[in-house]
C-alpha cells in the first residue's frame, strides 16, 4: 500500500501534463485489481430519508425528466396507488392512480404525463394520464397478454415486458403483477421476454429479460437476465441489436436505471465487496459505467436497499427499510409505525459526473 501511495505521488510530481480524469480512471483500473474495500468516509452518514408516513411504504421511486418529481408507488394496509410527490422535499402532491395494475407498471412519458398499465378497457392495455391526476385518461396502445414494466417510446411504439406463464396455461391475471414487492424481478411461475411492440400492435420478441430501462438518448435499453442462480446486467439497443453483458458475477443485479448523462448505470445487488459472501436479505445500490467498467458501491446498510433512481442534482434515490431513527421520525411529525419501505438518498461520489 505504501509503495502504490509513493507511486502515485510521484506521477502526480513528475507528470503535470496528466489530466485528474486520465488519473482518476488510472487508479481506479488498479483498484479493481485489488480486493474491493470500503470507502474511508461512512457512506451511511450521508442517507438522508425523505419520505415517511405513518403505517405506510413508500417504492419505487421514478423521477421525472425535469427532476422536479417523484412518483411513487405507496401502499398502506393492503391498499396501494400510485402517489405524485416533490422531489425536493418528499412532500405528497396527489394521487395518480390506484389502478391494481399500475403496481408494476408505472412510468413517466415526458415531464407531466404518467403511463401505466390497466385492463380498465376490458382488456389489456396502456394507458397514459396528466401526473397531476387532473383531465382525461387516455389509452395509448392496446394489448394481449400479461405484460409488466412498459416503456413508452418517443418515436412511436413500445417496449414491454411479456410474462409467459411457466405451467403452459395463460392465466387471466396475475397475481404477482399486482403485488407491491421488493424482488419485482422475479415474478413466480412466469418466464420474462422483452418485447418490441409497433404502433400498428406487431409484436418482436427481442430477448429474455425483466426491469427493462431506457437511456437518456433512446437509444438503448438496459435490463436484467437470468443466467443459472445469477442474474446479470445487459445492454442491447431498442431493436434488440448489439446485445452486450455488463456485470458477470454470482450475485442478483437487477433493477438498473441511467444516469441523466446516459454514462452510469445504477443497479440493486446483493454482491458483496471482494471476499464477502452473498446475502439473500442485505441488498445495496451499486453503479457501473456503461461499458461495463468503474464498478462503485453506493449504500452500505444490512437492511433492503434497491430500485434507484438518479437525480439530476446529485443524488441516487432509492427504496429501503433500513430503520427510522427518533429525530427523522420528529422531523416528518410521524409518530405511529415507521416500518415498511421509504424512500432515501445518497449523494453520488465525486468522480462521477
Amino acid at each position: 500500500m505504501i509503495r502504490f501511495s509513493l507511486a502515485v505521488l510521484a506521477l502526480m510530481a513528475f507528470s503535470p501534463s496528466v489530466c485528474a480524469d486520465d488519473l482518476l480512471d488510472w487508479l481506479q483500473e488498479v483498484a479493481e485489481k485489488q480486493p474491493a474495500t470500503a470507502i474511508s468516509k461512512d457512506p451511511t452518514l450521508d442517507a438522508k430519508l425523505l419520505t415517511l408516513e405513518s403505517g405506510e411504504s413508500e417504492m419505487y421511486p421514478k423521477i421525472s425528466s425535469d427532476g422536479k418529481h417523484l412518483l411513487v408507488v405507496s401502499g398502506k394496509r393492503n391498499k396501494h396507488a400510485v402517489t405524485r410527490r416533490l422531489l425536493e422535499n418528499g412532500d405528497p402532491l396527489n394521487v395518480v392512480t390506484d389502478d391494481v395494475r399500475a403496481i408494476s407498471s408505472v412510468n413517466w412519458h415526458g415531464p407531466e404525463h404518467a403511463i401505466f398499465l390497466s385492463d380498465r378497457g376490458g382488456d389489456m392495455g396502456v394507458w397514459q394520464m396528466a401526473a397531476d391526476g387532473h383531465g382525461a385518461v387516455r389509452r395509448l396502445y392496446r394489448l394481449s397478454g400479461e405484460f409488466v414494466e412498459p416503456i413508452v417510446l418517443e418515436e412511436g411504439g413500445l417496449i414491454a415486458v411479456r410474462l409467459l406463464s411457466t405451467s403452459g396455461r395463460q392465466s387471466a391475471k396475475t397475481r404477482k403483477a399486482s403485488k407491491l414487492d421488493f424482488s419485482n424481478w422475479n415474478i413466480t411461475g412466469n418466464e420474462t421476454r422483452l418485447l418490441y411492440i409497433s404502433e400498428q400492435g406487431v409484436e418482436n420478441s427481442l430477448t429474455a429479460g425483466v426491469n427493462p430501462s431506457l437511456s437518456p438518448d433512446g437509444k438503448n435499453i438496459v435490463f436484467s437476465m437470468q443466467t443459472g442462480r445469477s442474474w446479470h446486467l445487459f445492454m442491447m439497443d431498442v431493436d434488440g441489436s448489439n446485445l452486450i453483458q455488463l456485470t458477470n458475477s454470482r450475485s442478483v443485479d437487477v433493477q438498473p436505471t441511467w444516469s441523466p448523462n446516459g454514462k452510469w448505470i445504477a443497479f440493486t445487488s446483493n454482491r458483496g465487496d471482494a471476499g464477502a459472501k452473498l446475502s439473500k436479505d442485505n441488498w445495496d445500490v451499486w453503479m457501473i459505467r456503461r461499458d461495463g467498467r468503474h464498478l462503485t458501491r453506493l449504500t452500505f446498510d444490512l437492511a433492503r436497499d434497491g430500485a434507484p433512481a438518479i437525480g439530476s442534482n446529485g443524488r441516487v434515490y432509492f427504496h429501503s427499510d433500513r430503520k427510522v431513527d427518533k429525530l427523522s421520525r420528529d422531523v416528518h411529525d410521524v409518530s405511529g409505525s415507521t416500518t415498511g419501505f421509504h424512500i432515501w438518498s445518497v449523494t453520488l461520489p465525486a468522480r462521477v459526473e
